[in-house]
Formats: structure tokens, sequence, C-alpha cells
């Protein structure tokens, strides 16, 4: 067995060639073959990201704008609402997990085994693991690819931030506080008060 640089090298062939590159980037398919842990794992730019499963209020909070959403829906019936885990394909390198995913009617060819392609809206309510990829590289990711409208739900804040597409980058279009009323340009006639999402009962 012959080593160089700090590789170990077995077979026949053990010549190492220091200027060839390696390539670390992860895809789609490598998702499929790991083992279910109860971890989420994303890729962006072929880099996985990794975080726990989410804490109690965490799925709380989710569970509480989903349930305004189907009602939503149930009256305008304008699209299909999506739960993770459920992958987010944006390219071969670029894999996402929302906490939420809402596809327009029109736009419904994207679903498939899996989303293929951009959502209309896309949700994400932070956690202490997750609050640094959420506000970087997913939201630049959901950007780059065409999402129209992405949502941050702070439980720290108490607020929501309403993140709107513009020239292929998101521009803050308005920060809902607790005694605040949701709403989306992308949802005609959709109201969540913001503070039903952080009740503590």
């Amino acid at each position: 067995m012959a080593e160089s640089r700090g590789l170990i090298l077995t077979g026949p062939d053990r010549c190492y060639n220091p200027l060839m590159g390696i390539s670390t980037k992860y895809a789609h398919a490598d998702l499929l073959v790991i083992p279910d842990d109860g971890k989420r794992r994303e890729i962006v730019d072929g880099e996985m990201l990794v975080s726990p499963s989410p804490k109690l209020l965490h799925q709380i909070i989710c569970g509480r704008i989903a349930a305004a959403l189907f009602r939503y829906l149930a009256e305008h019936p304008i699209g299909l609402l999506l739960l993770a885990p459920l992958d987010v394909i944006l390219s071969d390198l670029d894999v996402l997990e929302p906490d939420l995913i809402f596809v327009l009617n029109e736009h419904r060819s994207i679903l498939q085994d899996w989303v293929q392609g951009a959502p209309d809206l896309v949700v994400e309510v932070l956690s202490p693991s997750t609050a640094a990829n959420d506000r970087g590289p997913k939201l630049k990711a959901y950007a780059r690819f065409g999402v129209p409208e992405y949502w941050i739900v702070d439980p720290d804040a108490y607020a929501i931030e309403v993140y709107r597409l513009s020239r292929q980058a998101y521009q803050l279009a308005q920060t809902f506080c607790e005694h605040e009323t949701l709403s989306s340009i992308l949802l005609p006639g959709f109201e969540l008060p913001v503070a039903d999402l952080f009740r503590s009962e």
C-alpha cells in the first residue's frame, strides 16, 4: 500500500496526480441512497446541508400556517399546498426541502414524484439550527431558480418576512409583526393574524 501527501492508495495503479481534482459535489441521486436517520439533508450548488429534526414549536407553527392555507384553498382552489418532507428539485445539484410548498394550478406540471422545478411559494420556519441556511444559501437558491415568493417565519421576533422576486433577487416586500395580519398578492383574499401563529395555547 502506497501513501502520498496523506492519501492512501491501493491497487495496481498507485500513481497520484496532485493536479487532478476530485469532485465532492452532491446530487439528488446521492440523497436517495443515504439511510433515513431523521435528519434533513438538502443540497445547494452541490454542497450538502444537514440539519436535525425540528423541535415541537417549529412543528406547531408549521401546522398553524398549513391549517390557515388549507382553509383558504378550500374556498379558493387556486393551487396545491404540500408539506415537508418533500424534495424540491431545482436542479440536480440544488435540492431543497421547504417546510411548506405552494404550487398554483397552472404550474402543476412540476409535480411529479417530487417537485421538479420552482414552486410559486415556499415557507421556512426558522430554528436555531437552520436560520443561517434559510437566510443564506437557501434564500439565494430559491431566488436564483425563480421562486416568486418566500416567507421566512421568525418565532423569536414573532414576525413573518415576505420576500418577492425582482430581477432574479429577493426584495423584502414586508415584515408582518405580531399585531399585524399576513397577506400576499399571490393569494388574493388570504389573511392570517400573525399573533395566531405564536399563541401559547
